[in-house]
């Protein structure tokens, strides 16, 4: 890890959110490195400000204070870093291995495991961008209204992971995926590691949502920020930065031998 990365946990029975407290104490002054760790949120966070469901041990309820030295056009990619980090730690903790969906959810047959949500704020020692990771990890936390579309670790593997394990896995995982990086090459590494990690990359047809405009494509890889390519019906390729991105199953029409081998050279340019 960096040597300016000191992990410190703060653990909560109860808490409103653990990026609100993480974002109360990056405000405060808090170091990089500091992590909220709660047993149960009473008003969890998702995405284009819905709710997370988190009800007490069910899940891993995480965020992370960070204080990167990149430029800002760059941070987008701290999303993507953090699922990798996600990724390995399940791997390494539960043997699962798991798929990632732009831009910050985990997945398992398509079916949320996980989710993401990276914020910034502005504090007396410069901008912090606060990582916020839910986890569900055992049955008892997925309503019946959501387990059509979501499920757990515990579902998966048959096991109640250890809780302990996935963090400390997760933590160190996320150390080592941030120093890179920050390096030379770490935007290009982390982009590559991200397509590599995700069957939504290239190829997958999805349907994206943005405000007062819905249209329909095949993904086509990254731009250098994290942005998703999406190339619709009539051949223009979209850039999609913010919104709704939903995968749709793709009839035998449309995966075609030309398809097939436009995933192929597409892979190419990001892996040869």
């Amino acid at each position: 890890m960096p040597a300016c990365f000191q992990p410190t946990i703060l653990r909560y029975d109860s808490i409103d959110s653990t990026n609100l407290e993480a974002t109360r104490q990056a405000k405060a002054g808090a170091p990089e490195g500091l992590c909220i760790l709660a047993r149960e949120q009473t008003s969890g966070r998702g995405r284009l400000d819905r709710s997370w469901q988190s009800p007490k041990d069910a899940g891993l309820y995480f965020s992370i204070i960070l204080r990167p030295k990149l430029e800002m056009n760059a941070w987008p990619l701290i999303t993507l870093m953090a699922a990798l980090a996600v990724s390995d730690a399940l791997i390494k903790a539960c043997a699962l291995r798991v798929d990632i969906k732009w831009p910050n959810d985990i997945c398992v047959n398509d079916r949320k495991l996980g989710g993401i949500l990276a914020e910034t704020v502005e504090t007396d020692i410069g901008t912090a961008a606060i990582v916020g990771i839910g986890i569900n990890l055992r049955n008892e936390g997925l309503s019946p209204d959501i387990s059509r579309q979501a499920l757990s670790v515990e579902s998966v593997t048959g096991r109640i992971p250890d809780v302990e394990r996935v963090l400390h896995e997760l933590v160190k995982a996320i150390g080592e995926r941030y120093e890179f990086l920050q390096s030379a090459e770490g935007a290009e590494h982390t982009i590559r590691e991200w397509c590599a990690n995700s069957a939504y990359a290239f190829g997958r047809r999805v349907r994206v949502t943005l405000l007062g405009e819905t249209f329909e494509g095949m993904t086509r890889g990254l731009e250098s920020d994290g942005a998703l390519r999406v190339e619709t019906d009539r051949g223009k390729v979209r850039i999609v930065r913010a919104g709704d991105v939903t995968a749709l199953r793709a009839t035998s029409s449309q995966v075609t031998s030309h398809e097939q081998l436009m995933r192929k050279n597409e892979r190419r340019k990001y892996f040869d």
